[in-house]
């Protein structure tokens, strides 16, 4: 599928250059020694772009020594910044980066008796007074609540690729069309389809693809192929992120991952259905960035992996999140949903709030809701 072409930094996406392959920083950003390091990893791993998070004027203020120290003669390092709650942080970032991402099911928040139109064209005009693309990254974790009142309850699709179509059609309508779009979901199945009806419905439009919430490696790494290797068999996709729950330290494994995926779609290898059942136990955890507010969240994600493994065969979803994006609209979502705080971790059963607990005891919690829960799915 031949898409339009979009410029970001010194790399082309869309039409028929090849699929680019990016990751995000997992460190504080204020933390330019650590942002700086982690961000050459990952170019030298074969990054295109390199995505950070900026949240506020603190962050903002690091993003020009970064840019200083990630362009230099032996990289040439292509930043990307992901926007959130705080569309206004747009205008501190966009002088030191390539890209803008933003959420639309966060536009809300910020100053929210401005419609969402009129925040969109000041992001879309600070991006084109800086000479840097855009991305609308649409998350089923974080979907506009008016978009979501509009459809059932139950129907996860919908309400993304509405406002993925809205946003796109409104970028279009103001002349701004140098940007991309994603449909991000921790169900493969559903990223496949929701990526699906965007591209025939757009199919000028260039689609980052990812499975949100993929989880630690190798479940991970397998659920984001199940979807994106048959987006990329069918001319589906123009750049990609595997996101996958590992240490700072290892965020190159993510680049490493979509250049096997890659590699193995070019030689017509492709993951067999049964690798993963949808009718086990799935368990949904965020890759990590710099919003996690204690980094504990990687290695309890691990452990509770491994403490609940006695019930793989059980058809359950426990969500373990590091931040506030995307935590509490999947742990809503799921049978058991971890939303890591600062001290503490918050705990709710089908969006029901259990309780507050410490991190050396939410594991024992998990597992026991976890027992008590089989005992009820036999009887």
């Amino acid at each position: 599928m031949i898409t339009r072409e979009v410029k970001i930094g010194n790399v082309v996406i869309g039409g028929s250059n090849p699929v680019m392959i990016q990751s995000m920083c997992a460190v504080k950003t204020y933390d330019v020694e650590k942002v700086v390091q982690q961000a050459n990893l990952l170019y030298d791993a074969g990054a295109g772009l390199v995505r950070i998070a900026v949240d506020n004027p603190k962050d903002a203020a690091a993003l020009p020594e970064i840019r200083r120290l990630t362009q230099t003669d032996a990289r040439q390092v292509n930043l990307s910044v992901d926007l959130q709650e705080n569309y206004r942080m747009a205008e501190l970032a966009a002088p030191w980066v390539d890209k803008l991402r933003y959420n639309p099911g966060h536009l809300y928040h910020f100053e929210p008796s401005r419609p969402w139109q009129e925040k969109v064209q000041y992001i879309a005009d600070v991006a084109q007074k800086n000479d840097c693309a855009l991305r609308i990254g649409v998350n089923s974790g974080s979907v506009d609540p008016a978009k979501k009142d509009k459809f059932a309850p139950d129907d996860m699709l919908s309400p993304m690729l509405d406002s993925a179509l809205e946003h796109a059609q409104f970028l279009d309508s103001i002349g701004f069309t140098r940007y991309c779009v994603s449909l991000k979901e921790s169900d493969p199945y559903l990223t496949l389809e929701a990526n699906r009806k965007f591209a025939a419905a757009r199919p000028d439009v260039p689609l980052h693809l990812g499975v949100t919430e993929a989880g630690a490696p190798p479940i991970g790494i397998i659920k984001s192929r199940l979807a994106l290797e048959k987006l990329l068999a069918e001319g589906i996709g123009a750049t990609l992120r595997i996101s996958l729950t590992v240490p700072a330290d290892e965020k190159n494994l993510e680049v490493e991952a979509g250049k096997q995926l890659l590699e193995d779609v070019k030689a017509g290898r492709f993951t067999p259905e049964n690798a993963w059942d949808p009718n086990g136990l799935n368990i949904i955890s965020c890759p990590s960035c710099a919003r996690v507010q204690n980094s504990r969240f990687v290695d309890l994600a691990e452990k509770i992996r491994t403490a609940t493994a006695f019930a793989a065969q059980r058809k359950f979803t426990i969500a373990v999140m590091g931040c506030r994006v995307n935590g509490p609209g999947e742990s809503d979502h799921a049978d058991l949903g971890v939303w890591c705080g600062p001290e503490c971790v918050n705990l709710k059963k089908k969006g029901q709030l259990v309780g507050r607990f410490s991190y050396d005891e939410i594991v024992d919690v998990i597992v026991n809701e976890l027992r008590v829960a089989s005992c009820e799915l036999r009887e």
